[in-house]
């Protein structure tokens, strides 16, 4: 596992050009598109107490404190407020099948993207935000905290992180936040979901935490482009294949397999009690993310 605060090649100048950059376009993406939707759907868990005062007229009679007023010998009413203060953790996929990709980003790029902009969200709402990356085993963890230096530090580790495999985990990155956050959180798990027998973890993740699936892909993995006869190798075990992608059958195959796949991951991981967000390289993640939020606030 790798260490979350080692400062291994963090210091570098080309890694510090790297992460004012992420942190310059994160924060103008919240500043201009996310972050009123982002704390009117995340909320606190109810409402605290913070203190009492005179009663005024109109006030409800169910909140008047007696004990204090018995005290005063005049009426005193309980203030509250919203317990604003949120826990999210950001679980990003970094397997051998996320570096993949043929548009402008690989899907690893853009969940690394997608990271910078909800933790900066998550910190200008003034909430405490961790990581996890994992592959099949855990890469790094940096657990929950506040404040622009502390999203700094996560930024550090996404671009500067060194992977120990290629492989995936699902169920190990969940049972580990399981183990690691001792308070509800909002869990956003970002990957391409290539993986099987996570199942049970996560439903039982999702019955104590708000998670929330941002399934990443690629328009390649869907529609087979017609090269001729071309290799194939899976990122993760190394298997190759050879195909006549100029094959028409071959193609369509490709894409009902692909499309058939999909959307049963999708109908899998909205039966564990996870909300999806399908984001694709080949569009803004932007559009998506807002999308989600708005369908989410009507909801509510």
């Amino acid at each position: 596992m790798a260490k979350a605060d080692s400062d291994v090649a963090i210091s570098s100048p080309d890694l510090m050009r790297r992460v004012r950059r992420l942190e310059i376009r994160a924060k103008r993406l919240v500043a201009e598109r996310l972050f009123g939707q982002y704390g009117s759907v995340f909320r606190g868990r109810g409402l605290e107490f913070s203190e009492v005062r005179a009663y005024q007229p109109g006030d409800d009679i169910r909140i008047i404190d007696w004990n204090v007023t018995a005290r005063m010998g005049v009426p005193y009413v309980k203030k509250f407020v919203e317990e604003r203060e949120l826990t999210v953790l950001i679980a990003l996929d970094l397997s051998g099948s996320q570096q993949f990709g043929t548009e402008a980003s690989t899907k690893a790029e853009l969940g690394v993207e997608l990271s910078a902009l909800l933790a900066f969200a998550a910190v200008a709402n003034n909430d405490l935000v961790g990581l996890l990356t994992f592959t099949d085993q855990i890469e790094t963890f940096v657990p929950p905290a506040k404040g622009s230096r502390h999203a700094l530090r996560i930024l550090r580790e996404l671009i500067g992180g060194r992977l120990a495999s290629r492989g995936t985990s699902i169920s190990t990155a969940v049972a580990y936040l399981q183990r690691a956050l001792r308070r509800r959180a909002i869990v956003f798990l970002i990957s391409d979901f290539l993986d099987e027998e996570f199942e049970s973890n996560l439903r039982y993740a999702a019955r104590r935490h708000d998670v929330i699936a941002l399934a990443l892909s690629d328009p390649r993995e869907s529609v087979m482009a017609p090269i001729g006869l071309a290799e194939f190798e899976d990122a993760e075990t190394g298997r190759r294949v050879w195909l006549d992608t100029a094959d028409a059958g071959v193609r369509q195959r490709f894409a009902e397999r692909a499309s058939a796949d999909a959307l049963s991951r999708r109908r899998q991981l909205m039966s564990l009690g996870v909300d999806v967000v399908p984001i694709s390289t080949e569009h803004d993640y932007i559009v998506p993310l807002t999308a989600y939020l708005q369908a989410r606030a009507r909801r509510r």
